[in-house]
């Protein structure tokens, strides 16, 4: 069966963001001064062939530990999707 899986990888709360922070002051000399926070991270969506949803999960897991974030820098968040 062909499963869609959502990938979030994120900077670590405790580091700093510099594409978050640029992102922010652009955001404040716009006028949009109302935003407190910005963090940049990556969408990535697989389609996995699997025999079931636990093992696309495992899939993903492994591609996210492997190759898709820096466990020093990022955390990453799977998510099935119909």
């Amino acid at each position: 069966m062909l499963y869609n899986v959502q990938v979030k990888v994120m900077p670590l709360k405790d580091l700093l963001d510099p594409q978050g922070k640029a992102v922010q002051n652009g955001l404040s000399s716009l006028g949009l001064s109302n935003v407190k926070d910005v963090r940049i991270g990556k969408h990535i969506t697989l389609q996995i062939e699997a025999p079931n949803e636990d093992a696309a999960k495992t899939a993903a897991d492994e591609a996210g530990k492997k190759l898709l974030a820096n466990p020093v820098m990022e955390y990453y968040e799977i998510e099935l999707v119909n």
